[in-house]
Formats: structure tokens, C-alpha cells, sequence
């Protein structure tokens, strides 16, 4: 029998507990899932846009697995500075698989990114989705002007939630004082920027489509960003087909794209009362600033070169800004006593299994993010998962053999930590199910710590071994 640790409760810890349970080369693992959070389901719970409720119910599946007999959901567990380290964690398993994903996002590296109303985009999304890390005072939206910087889906989901109309999001599980604030929003002009054009941005064309459906907003396209696409032909009706060598697949969606951003060109000003600024071919250089708030990003034009990428033309624009949100990618966090590459943003690792100095190190193996980058959707985790059960699989004669003690949960206990176990995560749900009740809407998150393991206490149902 082999007892495993499955660091982190998104997509990519529980695919690979699904692996390794669902196995017949091993029978009988058995798989603890911790995370730091009471909560599980990792960005499924705490990164999917609130109103892309298809997505989230990926949590169903997540369930399923969590739910199984041979996993056991232990959150409020802390690896790491300030909780088990790396060496303890193993000593009480015989293998631990790190899946705790990029929590961190990119910086741009300019001046002005750190005048008050500059914020991460990943930090924004944390409040809307009721995240018990984010900043407790939320975000002030009294700005009209909003500039996003980048055109991936996060940049997407950032703006249509800026410009939805706020009772569109009441029958969602947005936290009440987000809700309460995007009612009370004075934004009116939300400016989406990418320092390349629309046929080599990074969104998919489903999520782009998505901004034009919305009731209380339009979108707004400048044809002159258009002219320099190099998707473009001569003729501006005509998106060019692939260059040799490209990926079709990726060309089709980017094609795709193109149409849809072209065509929002074309529409005239329908006077709506908030407006989604697609522009492109504008590289961010300097927040701007008064009195310490932001008050404007200078951009640098943008031209294609030669090599695919893009350069400076020298020629400078500035949009006012009262708040601006960076979404140009994540990066992994360095758990202290783990190895970690700094330039990559992840753990080295052979097939999954963690290199320490070059060698592989016994017992300890990574999954998701944290081992190749935040790269892929959500369903790209499961054969990044399986790949690591299989290395992990063929090490289990060795792995078998240390010793360890019967059940570490009493280990952890013994400790001093308080594990939320499955019941206290139903109690959670049962809690922001009566929450939702007494506002008048359907289940809402509870939005802090305190509350999340206030409501744990009140567990129900037996807890499983």
C-alpha cells in the first residue's frame, strides 16, 4: 500500500489523485489531498469568471474524485515558510506530488507600476471571486476610465466584468460587497490593450465573442490598430491563410479572431453606457501619475517585424486611467526547501519527478503548472498528471519501502494544524448556501478566512478515514 500527497486541490492535484486511484498496477493507494485553503477545486473555485458557469461546474467532476475512498480532502494545510516543510511532509508519505499551480502574476517592469490604482489583474479576479486573500477593502471603482493591459482570457473576463451590469451578476456567487461595488461602479470606458494585434493574441475566440453579447455595453474598435495586423492582406476583407510551418489549428482560431474584431470595426456607435476599447499595437512604457494615484498609461506604437514579433516606432499615445489591471501571464511561487528555476517559474523535474541538483529526488514529484508553466487549459492537466503517475508508479517498489507512520493526519494534528476536512467543507457549502438565502440570491461565497473556518466548525456528517 502506498500513501500519497497530493499538494493542491485544482484541476491538476485532482486528476492526478484520479490517476493514482485509478490505477491497476498499485491497488490500494491511498491519496491525501492538502491545500492551504479550507476550500477545494483551486482556480476552478477562485479564478473562473463568476458568470461562466459551464466551466465551473467542472467542479462536479473534481467532486467526484475528492468524494472517492481513497482520497481524503484535508485543506487549511500550509507546505512551506510558515507551515510543513518540504523534509517533514515526506517523512510522513511515501511520495508527495506538488501541483500548487502560479499563483503569482507577471510584473511589466516599468515606471509608475506601483502608484496606488495599479493592481494585478490576478488580484482582481481574487476579489470577485471572493478569494480569502485579497485585499479586504476591494477595489475602489470610482474611475470612469479603466485601462487592462494584455488580450489573453483573463484580460477578457477582467473587462466583461468591469462592464456588465452588476444585477447580471447578482444570480452568480460573487461575493456581496463585490457586488455591491460593481453596482455602485463609475466606470464607463474599459480599455483592453495588447502590444501585438488581434491575429497573435492570446484569447480564444468563444471569450472574445463573449464582450459583443453583453447588454450594457459595446464594443469599440479602431480601424487604424486593424491596418497593421499582419493577418491582414491587401485587401482588408481578406484575412491571410498561415505562414509555413504554423500551427493550423492555432492560425484557425487566430483567423477567427480577426473576423470577429473586424467586424465590431465596422459597427457604428450604438450610444450604450459603457464602452470595451479593443486596441492593439500599443506597448505600455510608464503609469502616469498625480499625488501617487495613476492617472494615465503612455504606450509606445507598435509595428510587426520581421522575426513575427513586434518593435517600437517611437511614436507615443496616452489613455487616462483612474485604474489599471496588468494581465500579461503567471508565474509559479518558489516553496521554500523545494528547488526552484527562477527564470522558468517552475520546479525542475524529469518527467515529473523532482531534480535536486540535477538528480532525481525520491518521493518527491510536481503536476500542473508549477512543472511546466502556466501553459494550457484546464484539461491539459490530465496528461500532465498521468505522466507524473507513471513515474511515480514505476519508482513504487522503492517507495514502498520507507517507513512511515500509520496515518499522518494524526501526525499533523499532533503538530499543531487544524486540517478542514470533507464534512467541513460541506458545512462551508451549507454555509454560503444560507448566506446566499438570506440576501436574496443563490449560493454566495463567504469572502474571508475567519468565516470560512467559522463555518467549517460547524461539520457535518461523519468524516472518512
Amino acid at each position: 500500500m502506498l500513501r500519497i500527497a497530493v499538494v493542491g486541490s485544482g484541476p491538476s492535484g485532482v486528476y492526478t489523485a484520479q490517476a493514482l486511484v485509478g490505477q491497476p498496477l498499485v491497488p490500494g493507494v491511498l491519496v491525501d489531498v492538502l491545500d492551504r485553503l479550507p476550500c477545494p477545486y483551486g482556480l476552478v473555485r477562485y479564478g473562473v469568471a463568476p458568470d461562466h458557469e459551464k466551466i465551473k461546474s467542472l467542479q462536479n467532476t473534481l467532486r467526484s474524485v475528492l468524494e472517492h475512498d481513497q482520497v481524503r480532502f484535508l485543506g487549511n494545510v500550509e507546505i512551506g515558510a510558515h507551515g510543513l516543510t518540504p523534509e517533514r511532509l515526506l517523512g510522513l508519505y511515501h511520495a508527495v506530488v506538488y501541483c500548487v499551480g502560479a499563483a503569482r502574476d507577471r510584473r511589466l517592469g516599468i515606471p509608475g507600476e506601483d502608484l496606488a490604482g495599479s493592481h494585478s489583474a490576478t488580484d482582481f479576479v481574487s476579489w470577485y471571486s471572493a478569494h480569502p486573500d485579497a485585499p479586504p477593502a476591494g477595489f475602489g471603482l470610482g474611475a470612469r476610465s479603466v485601462v487592462v493591459i494584455g488580450v489573453g482570457n483573463v484580460a477578457v473576463d477582467v473587462a466583461r466584468v468591469l462592464a456588465r451590469g452588476a444585477e447580471d451578476l447578482r444570480p452568480t456567487d460573487v461575493p456581496h460587497p463585490a457586488l455591491g461595488a460593481l453596482a455602485g461602479s463609475a466606470v464607463r470606458d474599459v480599455h483592453m490593450v495588447g502590444r501585438r494585434g488581434p491575429s497573435q493574441a492570446k484569447f480564444t475566440t468563444k471569450e472574445l465573442r463573449e464582450l459583443g453579447a453583453l447588454l450594457s455595453a459595446e464594443v469599440r474598435v479602431e480601424p487604424a490598430d486593424l491596418a497593421l495586423d499582419p493577418a491582414y492582406a491587401s485587401d482588408p476583407g481578406t484575412v491571410r491563410p498561415p505562414a509555413a510551418g504554423a500551427s493550423q489549428a492555432l492560425a484557425a482560431v487566430n483567423r477567427r479572431n480577426v473576423e470577429v474584431v473586424r467586424g465590431w470595426a465596422a459597427l457604428p456607435d450604438r450610444g450604450r453606457e459603457r464602452r470595451i476599447h479593443l486596441r492593439f499595437f500599443l506597448r505600455p512604457v510608464e503609469l502616469l501619475g498625480a499625488e501617487g494615484r495613476v492617472t494615465a498609461v503612455r504606450f509606445e506604437r507598435t509595428a510587426p517585424d520581421e522575426r513575427g514579433g513586434v518593435r517600437g516606432t517611437g511614436t507615443y499615445e496616452e489613455i487616462e486611467a483612474g485604474l489599471v489591471l496588468r494581465a500579461v501571464g503567471y508565474r509559479g511561487v518558489p516553496i521554500e526547501g523545494l528547488p526552484f528555476d527562477g527564470t522558468t517559474g517552475t520546479v525542475p523535474h524529469l518527467a515529473g519527478r523532482v531534480l535536486r541538483h540535477g538528480v532525481a529526488s525520491p518521493g518527491e514529484y510536481v503536476a500542473g503548472w508549477i512543472k511546466r508553466g502556466p501553459t494550457g487549459v484546464i484539461g491539459t492537466n490530465r496528461a500532465c498528471a498521468k505522466e507524473t503517475v507513471a513515474s511515480l508508479l514505476a519508482d513504487a517498489p522503492s517507495l514502498s519501502a520507507r517507513r512511515i507512520t500509520a496515518d499522518p493526519l494524526d501526525a499533523l494534528r499532533a503538530a499543531g494544524h487544524r486540517p478542514v476536512e470533507w464534512p467541513g467543507w460541506l458545512a462551508i457549502e451549507d454555509a454560503e448556501a444560507a448566506l446566499g438565502a438570506s440576501l436574496g440570491r443563490r449560493s454566495v461565497k463567504i469572502p474571508d478566512w475567519a468565516g470560512l473556518l467559522t463555518a467549517a466548525r460547524g461539520e457535518r456528517g461523519p468524516s472518512r478515514p
